[in-house]
């Protein structure tokens, strides 16, 4: 099976199918053109694009699709992007939004997202065939949700309400969580017993964001919890460190992402914060000409559920419109790989060894 380089247990992610057939790798992108206008250029932001949690979904899906056959059932998009969602819909899989729309007894996935225990104890009942391919990172604040819960905490979990992760873990203990998104509800909480509150985040907010709400969150209830490591991922916060070093070095940030991504979505809010134009793009097609009329150099960074691909496709657009040379900034290295759920695992150990390709 291509996309599987350990043995069954020892995955460690990689490079999707449509990543390794249509992308061109960062290290393939020219340094210097000849047909750029002298001294526009263009900063590559690194890291930037998947996280291993994408990777890790994505590849799922895949698998699945190869060893099961199509159709392979997906509740919501498995990650916030829509070429990625396109591509895995015309290799068999099925997106669907709510569990009812999965056929009795089908195999359905859930998405990095996460579900809410309604959602599963909604599959039992239909007698589906799950694979989760839930972030880890988000399975850690589920986890925490339980406890604090458990611990008889009032739960106050900041993120935005109409965000899939959210709806998940609001599920874990939806008669003792709140969900605030900005420092003025903070202002207007209630809770039965300020001395036993908790907090937790959705994994793709804003640094600063998140920051300010805690500090609000510890202003009102002085003897407040949270979890013993922040809850956002360390893709969100590494590629929004990124932009925060490279930002006043740009005219111009194009970030690379879905309208429903929220990574994306704050790395957008990153730049504009420290008062450099910003703007998310799907592709290519969406930059506009006027954009880099009095640019000389564009930043160009990814959300973590954005392709490779897509990026290449914006530095070729750039290239093909006057900026002739790239430099890749990176700001730190990352290395986070995570395994793939039992149930990949266990249909990997037992799929038919792939015959040999003639001349390897």
């Amino acid at each position: 099976m291509p996309l599987v380089s350990a043995l069954p247990g020892q995955y460690t992610g990689g490079v999707t199918d449509f990543e390794k057939s249509r992308a061109v790798s960062a290290s393939d992108t020219p340094s210097a053109t000849t047909s750029g206008e002298p001294g526009r250029k263009i900063l590559l932001l690194k890291p930037r694009g998947f996280c291993a949690g994408v990777v890790r979904a994505i590849d799922v899906v895949q698998i699945a699709l190869e060893t099961f056959g199509a159709p392979i059932y997906v509740r919501r998009e498995i990650v916030h992007n829509r070429f990625v969602v396109n591509d895995l819909a015309e290799k068999g899989a099925i997106f669907v939004h709510d569990i009812d729309e999965v056929p009795e007894g089908a195999r359905v996935i859930y998405s990095a997202h996460g579900v809410s225990p309604a959602v599963r104890e909604k599959s039992k009942e239909r007698k589906l065939r799950v694979i989760d391919a839930t972030c880890p990172l988000v399975t850690k604040v589920h986890v925490e949700a339980v406890k604090f819960a458990r611990q008889g905490y009032s739960l106050v979990l900041i993120g935005h309400r109409d965000h899939d992760e959210i709806e998940g873990t609001l599920g874990e203990a939806p008669d003792a969580t709140q969900v605030v998104s900005t420092v003025e509800e903070v202002e207007t909480l209630q809770v039965p017993d300020p001395d036993r509150v908790a907090y937790l985040t959705q994994t793709t907010l804003s640094l600063d964001e998140a920051r300010d709400i805690i500090h609000a969150l510890k202003a009102k209830f002085p003897k407040i919890v949270g979890p013993h490591s922040q809850d956002i991922c360390y893709a969100t916060e590494n590629r929004q460190v990124a932009v925060k070093n490279v930002a006043h070095q740009a005219d111009l940030v194009l970030v690379v992402g879905s309208n429903n991504s929220s990574n994306s979505n704050r790395l957008v809010e990153v730049s504009r914060n420290l008062n450099t134009v910003a703007y998310l793009i799907d592709d290519s097609e969406k930059i506009r000409p006027e954009w880099l009329e009095q640019a000389q150099t564009v930043a160009v960074t990814a959300g973590a559920s954005a392709p490779e691909i897509l990026v290449q496709d914006v530095i070729n657009y750039l290239h093909r419109n006057g900026f002739g040379s790239v430099e890749e900034v990176e700001v730190m290295p990352e290395n986070v790989r995570f395994g793939l759920p039992p149930e990949i695992v266990r249909a990997i150990a037992v799929a038919p060894a792939q015959p040999a390709t003639a001349g390897a």
